[in-house]
């Protein structure tokens, strides 16, 4: 908790006695003009006051540009349990060291940086605006999608009835990544005098957003120091471990009529804030403007000198906030159209859909811009919207970079080149596996490529801690190799798999070639002692923690990496690149190693002929679902239940999410039966539906990516199915699904994979064979969906309705590709069109029927 400083009092609140807006009464003849705007799917909205859901709205209506973001936390208040204002910066990690119950930890995580956004008012000699102290008639807040803008509308009212209309809008520029504003237009409605204003930087901020941590380490930040050039304040500050500084400077300006005002600057500072106070005369019902713009850099920026002086620099040579507004708008306008997917459902008054797709692509696209593009940076599994999982980077960009490859491939490639960099890391880690060789990618990561899994979780639910063994989810790795191959697909960019794909796909397959295991009375090899992605199974019931043997989906994943292997050595040109293999080692005895290994993989079957999730799954008990939602009703962490009891997840056929089936979700049944059949198992696609309705029964889905996954699985064979539960991911965040942990960050797997769904899953798009593939089979309620994409340098709009496909190609100089529309059975295709350069034909083409 923040104390409040002397004199500070109307940002602050002290520890005892926490204070939250509460619920806000509506007055009657209260003018708002976000009220007055119709509903619109480009737009989140919020009336009245969040209380228990502040946090999930301030995580929801986040302002970022993909090189920082800042929570949509109204500026008068300050971290209380309630509200929770944070600003980050992509890639900025600390380390801190915590003893708690008698256990030294070590934890990375997201730093919350100084917070810039405190500003506050008060009239005459009355309080400062601050929860508590002020009576709000009105609060309404509203998210513009479009624009990416953070508008507010409030009525409050002081002791002395002194009723005051305050209109805000917020940006963080995507034009100037390293601007934000904050434009604040107050006009008294019944009252003549004395305005005062407070406009802080605050430095007093602590990692304290997830209530799992509540016993850590949290101060991340040493060596402040603050200071007035001018008309700017600064504050610098520096990471306690990893010693980057970081510098924010803030300048604030009042106007009236379109004009400055005189507003007597006064400067304020003290331990770890500083900033002005300005006193204006205002008269009822004439508005005043108040424009705070700030700067923020690090000592890891490129092309600076030092933080400071380039923050310096920056707030100096910022126009005003109009200026700033139109080039940002315009910034969010070329970004929305290269994100272009529009859905029109079969209720054309439904909002609740459109919507939530634009929202999803709007937090994916502020996560994940073309400024994070220019950063060493990963895919945070929860955005940048809170430090929910400390920030860490997982396998969730499995289900991020099939939407970004098909829109903005280059971020693409940036973001796997986060993974060629930590590859010393990844050699480190395989060589601690023991008989590992090659490179083993943790299963979270951070700013230098360490495992940074934590081996204790807290248990809400007991109280207590118990073992976190997920650092054995060593199929994060075979995640980079699909996103790797699957980027050169949509891509062709043969450089980038010459200069850094071609190593990571050698190295990870180097490494799970060392750790198979072949068993000479079957001439099969195991992969043993590893967690799939179902996370529920960390061992056997008589050897918990030490991982399972023969997962389904890690031995069928390791397999096709392994062929993708000889893939890229013949993409390559094989003898042509000798330079390269020789760097790298590889000689055709490995190559045909591992093709010996990727053909004779063992692959376990339930005693109906199902594909199991890992050896012994079927000797596991069955549990009695429905006692358990009858106690418990969300069985989501089931894991944390029966361990509270306990009890473990390790005994009972359970899953948190997708296992088996992210094998469905990765591929299709004609590319899953090769593989199988690769593997000499005779697989039957007729069999999918049954093995989705197995494993559907047997999940929790306790985690976002789940319902993800299984809306996709479903799709063909149950579309009705298949909707209803993306229409539940779509409003999992919004709803807060996952039981008070949307605060802590959006979850950007899942917000990325829903909108792929609509992208990839219904219009059963493939990038494979040298050929775009469409066989579009869309769900009852949606009647048409309209996007567009970039594929091997072609940018193409695709149109589809229940009976139609039109895809329009843009004339380009890039080489022809092909595109092939299926008919049903799934076999067979017919190829309808070839893109060519401008000299030869291109243009639109359309498949009925």
């Amino acid at each position: 908790m923040i104390r409040p400083a002397p004199g500070i009092s109307g940002l602050s609140t002290g520890s005892q006695g926490r204070r939250a807006w509460g619920v806000a009464r509506v007055s009657e003849g209260v003018r708002c003009s976000l009220c007055a705007a119709p509903d619109s799917e480009w737009q989140l909205g919020y009336v009245g006051l969040g209380g228990a859901e502040e946090g999930t709205r301030e995580a929801l209506l986040t302002l970022g540009n993909g090189y920082m973001t800042t929570r949509g936390a109204a500026p008068e208040c300050t971290a209380d349990g309630t509200h929770y204002p944070a600003t980050y910066v992509a890639g900025l990690f600390n380390r801190l060291e915590s003893r708690v119950d008698g256990r030294t930890r070590t934890d990375e995580s997201l730093v919350n940086l100084p917070n810039w956004l405190p500003l506050t008012v008060r009239a005459d000699d009355g309080p400062w605006l601050a929860p508590g102290t002020w009576e709000v008639l009105h609060h309404h807040q509203v998210l513009d999608l479009k624009r990416g803008l953070h508008l507010r509308e409030l009525v409050v009212e002081d002791g002395s009835q002194r009723r005051t209309h305050v209109h805000q809008e917020r940006l963080v520029s995507m034009d100037r990544p390293h601007l934000a504003s904050l434009r604040t237009t107050i006009t008294p409605e019944n009252w003549s005098g004395t305005l005062h204003v407070r406009s802080l930087l605050d430095g007093r901020v602590r990692n304290d957003n997830v209530a799992e941590f509540a016993r850590l380490a949290k101060h991340h930040l040493t060596r402040q120091s603050t200071g007035h050039d001018g008309g700017t304040s600064w504050l610098v500050a520096e990471t306690v471990q990893s010693r980057i500084r970081v510098a924010e400077a803030v300048r604030t300006t009042v106007e009236g009529g379109g004009t400055p005002v005189a507003a007597d600057p006064r400067p304020v500072h003290g331990p770890g804030y500083v900033g002005r106070e300005l006193s204006l005369v205002v008269s009822s019902g004439t508005p005043v403007i108040v424009d705070k713009t700030v700067a923020l850099f690090t000592s890891d920026d490129r092309a600076i000198s030092e933080p400071l002086g380039a923050a310096l620099e920056e707030i100096e040579g910022a126009p005003g906030h109009p200026a700033l507004r139109t080039a940002h708008m315009l910034g969010w306008a070329h970004l929305w159209r290269r994100q272009h997917l529009a859905l029109t459902l079969r209720d054309e008054e439904a909002l609740d859909e459109p919507q939530s797709v634009n929202l999803h692509l709007f937090h994916v696209v502020q996560s994940l811009s073309p400024h994070t593009a220019d950063l060493d940076c990963g895919v945070p599994a929860r955005g940048l919207h809170g430090e929910g999982y400390r920030g860490h980077i997982f396998w969730d960009e499995l289900f991020v970079f099939p939407a970004l490859n098909l829109r903005v491939p280059e971020l693409s490639r940036a973001l796997l080149l986060y993974r060629y960099r930590r590859l010393p890391q990844a050699r480190r880690l395989a060589t601690r596996h023991g008989r590992g060789e090659g490179a083993q990618f943790p299963w979270q990561s951070g700013s230098d490529g360490r495992e940074e899994t934590p081996e204790w979780l807290f248990n809400p639910r007991s109280g207590q801690w118990m073992a976190d063994n997920s650092r054995r989810q060593y199929h994060v790795s075979l995640a980079v190799v699909y996103n790797v191959w699957h980027y050169y697909q949509v891509t062709a960019d043969i450089d980038f798999l010459a200069h850094y794909g071609a190593e990571l796909v050698v190295e990870i397959a180097r490494f799970w070639s060392s750790i198979a295991e072949h068993d000479e009375s079957t001439d099969r090899y195991h992969l043993r002692g590893m967690m799939g992605p179902d996370e529920f199974h960390d061992g056997y019931p008589d050897r918990p923690g030490a991982g399972m043997d023969d997962n389904a989906y890690v031995a069928v994943m390791t397999s096709w990496v392994l062929a993708r292997a000889r893939d890229v050595y013949d993409v390559l040109g094989g003898p042509h690149s000798e330079a390269l293999w020789k760097r790298l080692g590889v000689d055709e005895v490995e190559l045909r190693h591992w093709e010996d290994i990727s053909a004779r993989l063992h692959v376990p079957w339930l005693p109906n002929g199902l594909i199991a999730q890992f050896e012994g799954y079927a000797e596991l008990d069955e549990l009695d679902w429905d006692a358990y939602r009858a106690v418990y009703g969300d069985i989501g962490r089931l894991d944390l239940i029966l361990n509270a009891e306990h009890d473990s997840a390790n005994r009972y056929q359970v899953s948190k999410q997708a296992d088996v089936l992210m094998l469905f979700y990765l591929f299709s049944a004609e590319e899953l039966t090769g593989l199988l059949d690769r593997l000499g198992y005779a697989f039957d696609p007729a069999t999918i539906p049954a093995t989705v309705a197995h494993y559907l029964e047997r999940t929790t889905h306790g985690s976002t990516l789940s319902r993800v996954v299984h809306a996709w699985v479903l799709s063909r064979g149950d579309r009705a199915g298949s909707w209803q539960l993306l229409r539940a991911a779509l409003r999992a965040d919004r709803a807060d699904a996952a039981g008070g942990t949307t605060r802590e960050g959006i979850h950007l797997g899942a917000m990325a994979a829903t909108a792929d769904i609509l992208q990839r899953c219904y219009t059963g798009l493939e990038t494979r064979g040298e050929a775009l593939r469409l066989h579009p089979r869309l769900p009852a309620e949606l009647s048409r969906l309209e996007f567009d994409l970039r594929y091997r340098g072609h940018r193409l709009s695709i149109s589809l309705t229940h009976g139609r496909v039109d895809v329009l190609v843009v004339p380009s100089a890039a080489s022809p590709v092909t595109i092939v529309v299926d008919d049903p059975p799934v076999h067979g295709g017919q190829r309808i069109a070839t893109a060519r350069g401008p000299a030869r034909s291109a243009g639109r083409v359309s498949r009925a029927g």
